[in-house]
């Protein structure tokens, strides 16, 4: 099988081509270049690009460097600033595989092959009628399918996760094992599209600072000063700058500028039981297309963790609105940020919807 292989210089992708190769293959490796002459985004490129030529060396295999940096710019970087900007909370790893790696790199690339693999921690199962399911990874820790969960079932039909079915101590241990050149090289712990580039810093670079009061949302007292509403986000407890905390951000009022705050560990302000979602899209099927519009059972997260949380699903009035009443309480749920939804084994991954309260 003819495969194109997303490669970006880290440990997982690395031993997911040496699966594909292992498995008789015929591979072509990818790195997806986003980085802008400015310096913006990955910052680490050369480097990566550097360990992708010994790997492909290695396996003898044909490597390209393809450039996508203007697309992302327009489509995800730009969707990031207009979504912190609006004093909500973006997902730009969700937006980069969907408009990126498996959008743009498919339309020009990736479709001359029969299949696209990539490093993600995820799997995919074909259901008895034929349908191919995106499913979770055996790391429960590692598992990214949450940041899958906007991809289209065309784009999941051309889709393979090697390392699906491997926990991570298990892919560092065949990297060692195989002497990959970047064995010991740690994760990368940065934003898509950010790589080493402090988050802070990103946001002051394109909008600048617009100081504003941190405000106890119980008492109304002014605590101290933030830099910009769009440096924060709710559930944030680190960063605040605030003394005799912790603190956590319960609410952001954009048209004043102001953040609120509630200070405790256990203070019930940073916890809800309900989540309102918009938007929302399933990637194979909407299991409940042809049901009642009674409460069912799912499995949900409304951040990346390893936790799959326990509620309902009940749809809306409206095409796409749904509401997801959890089991236990939730912290930080963010508006602007993606409920990620899971059957109630969280096996498959049914899809996700953008968080409104």
């Amino acid at each position: 099988m003819k495969v194109a292989a997303l490669i970006s210089g880290g440990v997982d992708s690395a031993v997911a081509v040496h699966r594909l190769v292992e498995q008789g293959h015929d591979v072509h490796l990818f790195y997806i270049r986003i980085g802008r002459d400015d310096g913006t985004g990955d910052c680490s490129a050369d480097e990566d690009i550097e360990m992708c030529t010994l790997i492909a060396a290695r396996y003898g295999l044909p490597f390209d460097v393809v450039e996508l940096h203007e697309e992302y710019w327009e489509h995800v970087m730009q969707y990031a600033l207009d979504t912190v900007r609006s004093g909500l909370t973006p997902n730009p790893d969700m937006m980069c595989n969907l408009i990126i790696k498996f959008g743009y790199f498919e339309q020009r690339w990736g479709h001359e092959f029969d299949i696209t693999a990539s490093g993600h921690y995820a799997s995919t199962e074909i259901d008895a009628d034929g349908n191919k399911w995106l499913t979770t990874a055996v790391d429960p820790v590692k598992d990214q399918t949450d940041f899958l969960a906007r991809i289209t079932y065309d784009q999941l039909k051309h889709i393979i996760f090697p390392i699906g079915d491997l926990p991570k101590a298990e892919v560092r241990r065949i990297a060692r094992e195989t002497r990959m050149p970047n064995a010991g090289r740690k994760d990368s712990q940065g934003i898509c599209f950010l790589g080493k580039i402090n988050y802070n810093d990103f946001i002051r670079r394109h909008l600048g600072e617009m100081p504003g009061p941190i405000v106890e949302l119980e008492t109304g007292r002014v605590l101290g000063e933030h830099r910009g509403f769009w440096f924060h986000t709710i559930g944030q407890r680190k960063g605040l700058g605030l003394s005799g905390g912790p603190w956590y951000v319960v609410r952001k009022d954009v048209a004043a500028n102001t953040i609120y705050v509630s200070g405790g560990y256990g203070t019930e302000q940073q916890y809800g039981h309900t989540l309102h979602i918009t938007e929302t899209r399933f990637i194979t099927l909407d299991p409940w297309k042809d049901k009642p519009c009674d409460k069912v059972g799912i499995r949900f997260k409304n951040r990346h963790m390893p936790e799959f949380l326990p509620g309902t699903l009940t749809r809306g009035d409206i095409p796409g609105e749904y509401i997801v009443e959890s089991e236990r309480k939730v912290q930080g749920i963010a508006p602007g940020q993606f409920a990620v939804l899971y059957d109630h084994d969280a096996r498959r991954c049914l899809g996700s919807g953008i968080i409104t309260l």
